[in-house]
């Protein structure tokens, strides 16, 4: 009698839920074997929804290659609430019908899956762009332009040239053809590609901050306004790296001047 191990090895081969080896398997009744079949079930459908997914995120792109584009660059930033850091965007361009799994707006993406799927864009980007607007620009331009400045920096970088922009919620002065969608980073792949790409290379440039400026806890918080980063602040004062423009830090730095 085939082992359920051996069974279990079988059906990982089954991609299909109307395979003919579930109605064969499904005469043994060792409950280790149902409980198999029940559990590769689910595993295709799981896939199947995925695929479903994906493609539907992919429907701004599907209308791009219809009218015969296909360098597509999708457009994100992150960090424009914070009250440290900078703001980060990425312009990325996936290959043509590029499906990556458990590819979503990363606000949507556990955290400990993030590095996995920013490393999948990285392999499969046909062109990636970052760029970086610090702090001290911010404070300068407003959060807003800041935000524009540094999404013309990223697509500058993406070579080859993007034939259509799609970008979340945002209209560049540029004269590539663009799009803005509203929460693009999860009606896009393209544009989540740039929220992940975005993201993880903030992150990290947070965690960098962190061992540079102890005592705000930048590498959980990323520079947002948690308690213990306010607690920072009130005990420890404002750092280089601070939106003065931003409150409370405007206040604290105001107060200093004052004193």
């Amino acid at each position: 009698m085939t082992t359920i191990k051996e069974i279990k090895e079988l059906l990982a081969t089954v991609k299909e839920l109307d395979n003919p080896l579930f109605l064969e398997l499904e005469k043994d009744t060792r409950s280790g074997v149902q409980k198999e079949i029940s559990k590769r079930k689910k595993a295709i459908q799981a896939e199947l929804d995925e695929d479903l997914r994906l493609e539907s995120m992919l429907s701004y792109e599907k209308e791009l290659y219809k009218q015969g584009l296909t360098f597509i660059a999708g457009v994100d930033e992150v960090g424009r609430g914070p009250l440290a850091g900078p703001v980060v965007a990425a312009a990325v361009i996936l290959p043509k019908n590029c499906k990556i799994r458990g590819l979503n707006d990363s606000k949507k993406i556990p955290k400990k899956k993030h590095l996995e799927i920013y490393h999948a864009v990285q392999d499969q980007a046909l062109a990636i762009g970052i760029g970086i607007m610090d702090n001290q620009v911010i404070d300068q331009v407003n959060i807003y332009e800041a935000t524009k400045l540094a999404m013309k920096e990223a697509i500058s970088q993406v070579s080859p040239k993007p034939e259509h922009l799609l970008i979340d919620a945002m209209k560049l002065e540029l004269s590539i053809p663009q799009t803005a969608i509203i929460k693009g980073d999860a009606n896009s792949l393209s544009i989540a590609a740039a929220s992940i790409v975005a993201k993880v290379t903030r992150d990290e440039l947070m965690k960098e901050y962190d061992q540079q400026y102890p005592g705000y806890d930048f590498t959980a918080n990323a520079g947002y306004g948690t308690a213990k980063h306010l607690k920072g602040l009130e005990k420890l004062g404002v750092t280089p790296i601070h939106r003065t423009s931003f409150e409370p830090v405007k206040t604290l730095v105001s107060t200093k001047k004052d004193k």
